[in-house]
């Protein structure tokens, strides 16, 4: 039995399993083997009577919209594949991304302060011969999944909002006047909440390979040496088996919460989910500073998050909207999840309630609902420079020193460079003169990254760098723009919103808002 298998079967649960199944899926993937489904079909029927606004498939996540969507009025009906409920397992988000459960009026501020499970200060970037960047409030809440749904259920339920459990999603009939799901539910509006592994999503993408995968396992853990801090990016080792090893740290609750990751290709070579555990169990002691035989395991985690450069995606059909991991909307940096969700949460209740208002709800109207965004494009270069081809040779340690570089730059150019990236966005500013910068004292690094990440795909970077640049400026006339839209009509409003938005995100703008 190799250490892997102990300690995973000591867990509760099936998790051997769950982590074996997660590999079949994910070697389907590579080997481009899994079949096309075919969920969703079309009909030029009328569908007459409808008895929902918005029907939502996938529950953990899908309950954040839904009960955004409910508490404004809306008729929302929620299918579950099982019975809604939180994970023991903490999501980690920084406190000011939070009070967007306050603005929607989905949590009471003493609500959202008894959903943080833990808090803790700094964490820590760090990678080797090079000095720690520490930082202040980046992913340094971990919130309470269990209470977080479980209150949002019942706020969903006073609204009004039906609440579906035990029911799979099967398929979908889109007519002229509203959607069928399940040849049952009937309402104007499907969001698509299942995931990056939903059928409506691996349909609308046809069986296109990722562009790129991130994998991620860890645990939950009791018996490290006592640690108030946290780390959000941290390595110590060169290429391993063609990957750069990445770790996360938090304090959780019931003990520590590691993560190790990793960014990869879609090459059928690569390593497993397994192997990646089987890594991380021999690398753990030397991270953390405690011997295996010590600890007393929680929790296992792991997971694969698929990224396609064609994101956020924009489904061909009518009535139908990906929100969450379905869309794609987190950039190949991140694991989306509870973090992406709440980031867009706010634009997609007011954009979904006055697309419905509008009866703006053609493929093309929903598709500025996940417009294209260059703060998001502009990230796939970094994710091609934290990773390394199956067969391509570079120097062991060439992505620890450029990262090393990169953020010894960005820490001497201060928080408003360095704190919005640590959270996953993007703008042009801080991008510009991380790279002036970088560029001007590490010049041999910045060359060394060419040949690595492929000039093709550096020109491709330099069109989506000028559109942030762009989208920067029209965000910021945006102000200039606005007093002459209250005489456009209530549709043509839509598309001016919807513009505004895509400027805001797209330009990383919405940082000033959650800062």
């Amino acid at each position: 039995m190799s250490l892997t298998e102990e300690i995973l079967s000591q867990l509760p649960g099936d998790v051997l399993g769950g982590l074996r199944r997660a590999d079949s899926i994910l070697k389907s993937i590579r080997e481009n083997t899994a079949p096309i489904p075919t969920v969703v079909k079309q009909s030029q029927q009328a569908l007459g009577v409808v008895d929902w606004d918005v029907i939502i498939c996938g529950g953990t996540l899908g309950i954040l919209i839904g009960c955004a969507l409910a508490v404004r009025g809306l008729r929302v009906a929620l299918l579950e594949r099982g019975i809604l409920r939180g994970r023991e397992q903490e999501w980690n988000i920084s406190r000011q991304e939070l009070e967007v459960f306050v603005e929607l009026n989905l949590l009471t501020e003493a609500e959202l302060t008894r959903a943080i499970a833990t808090e803790y200060n700094p964490a820590r970037v760090k990678f080797p011969d090079g000095a720690a960047v520490w930082v202040n409030d980046v992913l340094n809440i971990g919130v309470d999944p269990v209470y977080l749904l479980a209150t949002l259920k019942t706020k969903f339920l006073a609204a009004g909002g039906e609440l579906l459990e035990n029911i799979p999603f099967q398929q979908a009939v889109v007519h002229p006047d509203g959607v069928i799901v399940n040849n049952q539910y009937k309402g104007k509006l499907l969001l698509d909440a299942m995931g990056n592994l939903s059928p409506i999503t691996q349909q609308a993408r046809q069986g296109k390979k990722p562009d790129a995968l991130c994998l991620v396992v860890g645990s939950c853990a009791q018996g490290f040496p006592e640690n108030n801090s946290g780390d959000i990016l941290l390595s110590f080792t060169s290429l391993q088996h063609q990957c750069q090893y990445f770790w996360e740290a938090f304090p959780a609750r019931d003990g520590r919460t590691t993560y190790l990751f990793t960014y990869m290709d879609a090459h059928p070579q690569r390593l497993s989910l397994e192997d990646l555990f089987t890594e991380y169990l021999r690398l753990l002691p030397e991270y953390q500073g405690v011997e295996l035989q010590q600890l007393k395991f929680q929790r296992a985690l792991f997971g694969f998050f698929p990224s396609y450069r064609q994101s956020p995606l924009q489904t061909p059909w009518h009535r139908i909207l990906p929100v969450g991991d379905s869309s794609g909307n987190q950039s190949p940096l991140s694991f989306g999840g509870f973090g992406a969700m709440v980031r867009h949460l706010k634009r997609l209740t007011i954009g979904i309630s006055e697309a419905l208002q509008t009866e703006q709800l053609s493929a093309k109207a929903l598709a500025l609902l996940q417009p294209y965004q260059p703060s998001l494009s502009v990230t796939w270069l970094f994710q091609k420079a934290m990773s390394v081809g199956v067969n391509q040779t570079i120097p062991p340690q060439q992505i620890n020193q450029l990262l090393s570089a990169v953020f010894q730059e960005m820490q001497q150019l201060g928080t408003p460079v360095l704190k919005p990236f640590l959270q996953d966005i993007v703008q042009f500013s801080a991008l510009t003169q991380t790279l002036v910068k970088t560029g001007l004292n590490h010049p041999v690094l910045v060359a060394k990254i060419i040949p690595q990440v492929g000039l093709i795909n550096l020109l491709d970077w330099l069109v989506h760098y000028s559109n942030l640049g762009f989208y920067s400026a029209l965000s910021s006339m945006t102000p200039i723009l606005e007093p002459g839209i209250k005489n456009l009509s209530s549709t043509q409003q839509y598309y001016w919103h919807r513009w505004v938005d895509a400027w805001r995100f797209g330009s990383g703008a919405d940082y000033d808002h959650i800062c």
